[in-house]
């Protein structure tokens, strides 16, 4: 039932009188149900409303949306509040109208009649319209500007709220150049009071803000961070079997409860999505590869409890009014500690125990580490050295001394803020405080599974070209899934001396000298390592890289069910739909078995995305098949087959489609055809095989030598002659 607005008479009085508190309760009780203001709400209310500028830091879920919407019920007029995000607006807007107030956003998903509506009644002589939400672009306009100027001008516009403000910063880890244009909102609208809100700002952001703003003598209102409901935990993806199936596994065991799981690609969020998905949770995927329509049912389905978990990048969850939320998984480690914190701190917005669970990788770290340090080198290289890259660096490096040091992670998050407590606060309600030792113990397998991986051939990362990538934006970075927009080559095993040599190149110094004492190093360093070479750990640490069967089963079933929802297309595939997963989960499996576990995951889910648009033609090409499936795959009956015929048929039609399948599939026959009695030379160690390279090169100069010699006897023979 919507409830109608109290009479205005009995609460302003005349245009100079304060508004007392309990009429403002009166209008809290009346239309949000609470009994109380909380924390620093009241305060920031009654600034406003005596014309005062106020800067309010709140944690997520502290109540900072009360802080406009009471103001804008206590007084005649038009309280205009900018947000960042088109879904944060509609979220508050539709939550505003079954209360029974009067709000409305502006934005390019409207129609030309309802912004004709909206613009008719502001300007009409008594507006309706209590609260205005539009986006700092719009505001940006010469027209809406014009509009904005006629109301002030007639006395209907009370306050400026600035939701989001600290994407207003250069410093914050949300910057958005837009919000610096509102700076001029000051001079264009005076007199107005201006209210900033934020629930994450360092101590330098907060200096930003309300220079950038023009906030005039600002009422500073600071709440503390703690979130005293959310118990924090890190767990550690190199020591897990299968972070899949451990992300499936924590969800079950919080039994139908509200979760957000945010990733950093949006590969990552189909193929998460959909692994849970296959395991019985109600899951969906949102992220900016999605069109309007789908990203818009995906949020109803969350907020109408329709859909129990969504995987979202990072923007998904601004502003969104769910209170029950109780978990929150970051699959992937955040940029900045101030990320993290608004991100985990969506959980428990009702004040009850909640979970933030943050799953950090080795492999995530070094991406992060080298796109910021690119991004870095490439302002250096463009003299654009405004800081941002370096401070971007830093922030990312306090996420990882949050993962990878010992210490209560309450302490970690509060004192990034600039709040400092003592580690008693938190009464283990984080893993480091609750379980010390096997925090210690994880910490410490860790940095062996780590050392482990720099030593022997760890999985280096390429990238062609930077160009595609836009400063500060990283949350959807490493998108290698697209086939469209990277190669394979993108993703390469390198070993170190490549590595060396390829930095090598890239400098001005001595090149051969360089690669020299590159070398030398490697060498020693695998000599001392094969010394303290302990045979049973090695197993181990191989052992925990290895991609188990459990997880290739998962993903041959991922293919399988990919092919039988578009069956209609691929009706004509003689082969069928099981024999076709399995030699396609064998490709991606053979490519990426030693890269390790996410670089095979995302190759799965790159298949899986191709298979959605790939046409008969193209399977058949990428399967390299004739009608009869592979020799590997047939039924019993047909074994007695000849090798010999199987192997020309396969050639035959992979031959006429493509000749890069041809001569795959002949590798692939011939490596399955050896025998197994067959014993292939021993791989020689790095030190080895640079020692028999020396050799080598020492006979080749001795045989060079040798021939001027030769040589200039012929001459002296022909001479003679």
């Amino acid at each position: 039932m919507k409830k109608s607005p109290l009479p205005l008479k009995n609460i302003c009085g005349p245009e100079k009188k304060s508004i007392g508190k309990e009429a403002l309760v009166k209008l809290l009780r009346w239309h949000f149900g609470y009994a109380n203001f909380r924390g620093k709400q009241l305060e920031a209310i009654e600034a406003v409303l005596s014309g005062r500028d106020c800067f309010c830091l709140m944690p997520t879920g502290g109540g900072k949306s009360m802080c406009y919407q009471i103001p804008a019920l206590a007084k005649p007029g038009i309280v205009l509040v900018v947000s960042p995000l088109i879904a944060l607006m509609e979220n508050q807007v539709s939550a505003l109208k079954e209360k029974g107030i009067s709000a409305e956003f502006l934005s390019s998903t409207q129609t030309s009649q309802v912004k004709t509506k909206i613009y008719e009644d502001i300007e009409s002589v008594k507006p309706k319209l209590r609260l205005l939400y539009v986006t700092p672009e719009l505001i940006d306009t010469v027209g809406f500007m014009s509009r904005l100027v006629k109301i002030h001008s007639r006395g209907l516009l009370n306050l400026i709220a600035i939701d989001e403000a600290h994407c207003i910063s250069s410093w914050g880890h949300d910057f958005r150049p837009s919000y610096r244009k509102l700076s001029s909102l000051r001079s264009r609208l005076p007199n107005i009071p201006v209210l900033a809100l934020t629930a994450t700002a360092a101590p330098k952001v907060q200096k930003d803000i309300i220079g950038s703003l023009s906030l005039q003598s600002p009422l500073v209102l600071k709440s503390s961070f703690n979130r005293p409901n959310i118990y924090y935990e890190v767990r550690y993806k190199d020591l897990l079997d299968d972070p899949y199936a451990d992300v499936c596994n924590l969800l079950k065991s919080c039994g139908n409860v509200c979760a957000i799981v945010y990733c950093l690609e949006r590969t990552t969020c189909d193929d998460l999505a959909s692994h849970l998905t296959t395991y019985g949770i109600s899951c969906a995927a949102y992220h900016a590869g999605l069109n309007n329509k789908l990203r818009t049912s995906v949020l109803d389905d969350w907020i109408s409890s329709k859909t129990q978990v969504v995987v979202a990048t990072v923007a998904f969850g601004m502003g969104i009014d769910r209170k029950d939320v109780r978990v929150v998984c970051h699959f992937n480690t955040p940029k900045s500690m101030e990320a993290f914190y608004q991100e985990s701190g969506r959980a428990g917005r009702d004040q009850l125990p909640s979970r933030s669970v943050l799953y950090y990788g080795v492999d995530d770290r070094r991406k992060m580490e080298f796109i910021l340090s690119n991004s870095e080198r490439k302002k250096q290289s463009s003299s654009l050295q405004d800081g941002s890259s370096k401070k971007a660096l830093d922030n990312f490096r306090q996420m990882v001394e949050y993962c990878e040091e010992s210490g209560c992670r309450r302490k970690k998050i509060l004192e990034s803020f600039g709040e400092m407590v003592s580690a008693s606060l938190c009464e283990k309600s984080c893993d480091a405080c609750k379980q010390p030792n096997i925090v210690a113990k994880n910490l410490e397998e860790l940095k062996t599974a780590a050392a482990f991986c720099q030593r022997n051939g760890s999985s280096r990362i390429f990238i062609t070209s930077l160009s595609n990538f836009k400063d500060g934006d990283y949350s959807e970075f490493w998108n290698h899934g697209d086939e469209a927009s990277g190669s394979e080559e993108d993703i390469s095993d390198s070993d170190e001396a490549l590595d060396a040599a390829k930095n090598v190149a890239s400098t001005g110094r001595s090149t051969k000298l360089r690669i020299q004492d590159k070398i030398e190093m490697l060498q020693r360093a695998e000599e001392k390592y094969y010394q303290n070479k302990n045979p049973e750990k090695q197993v181990n640490k191989l052992d925990k890289n290895a991609i188990p069967e459990t997880l290739r089963e998962t993903g041959r079933q991922r293919l399988l069910n990919t092919l039988k929802q578009n069956e209609k297309r691929f009706s004509d595939l003689r082969m069928s739909f099981e024999d076709s997963a399995s030699i396609l989960e064998n490709e991606c499996y053979k490519k990426y078995s030693k890269s390790g576990k996410s670089f095979y995951l995302s190759k799965m889910a790159s298949t899986v995305r191709w298979l959605s648009t790939a046409d008969p033609t193209e399977l058949t090409n990428k399967l390299g098949c004739a009608p009869d499936p592979p020799k590997d795959l047939q039924q019993p009956s047909e074994a007695n087959c000849s090798s010999e015929s199987l192997t020309s048929s396969i050639a035959l039609s992979a031959g006429l489609n493509n000749e890069k399948t041809n001569s795959a599939v002949l590798e692939t026959e011939a490596a399955e055809n050896v025998s197994p009695a067959t014993t292939l030379p021993p791989i020689p160690s790095f030190s080895e095989y640079i020692n028999s390279r020396k050799v080598k090169s020492h006979h080749e100069s001795k045989s060079k030598k040798r021939l001027p010699d030769m040589s200039q006897k012929n001459i002296q023979k022909k001479m003679r002659s």
